[in-house]
């Protein structure tokens, strides 16, 4: 027996409430946050300081600064990627 529309609109619901609990209560308060997957704040911040490590690695001819600046330049790089499937964005199938 297929579902109502009511019925899929609180399933929705109680999903969206589960998955990010702030976008919901924001919805439900009438002014929307930013949901999750849009959320990068602190990935940007991993980048501007794995830069800075990067830099001063160089500037000051150390090694282990240089690989730390390069990765946690990558991850913060890998963590700004919209279509990455753990930060939420768009799955597409994969190609054959």
């Amino acid at each position: 027996m297929p579902q109502s529309d009511d019925e899929r609109l609180v399933d929705l619901a109680a999903r969206l409430e589960h998955e990010d609990p702030r976008f919901a209560r924001s919805l439900s308060a009438g002014r929307p946050a930013r949901p999750r997957e849009y959320r990068r704040r602190s990935a940007w911040w991993l980048l501007a300081i794995g830069v800075i490590m990067l830099v001063a690695g160089v500037i000051v001819a150390d090694g282990l600064l240089i690989a730390a600046g390069l990765v946690l330049t990558g991850i913060a790089v890998q963590l700004l990627d919209p279509d990455h499937p753990r930060t939420g964005g768009p799955h597409r199938p994969p190609r054959h």
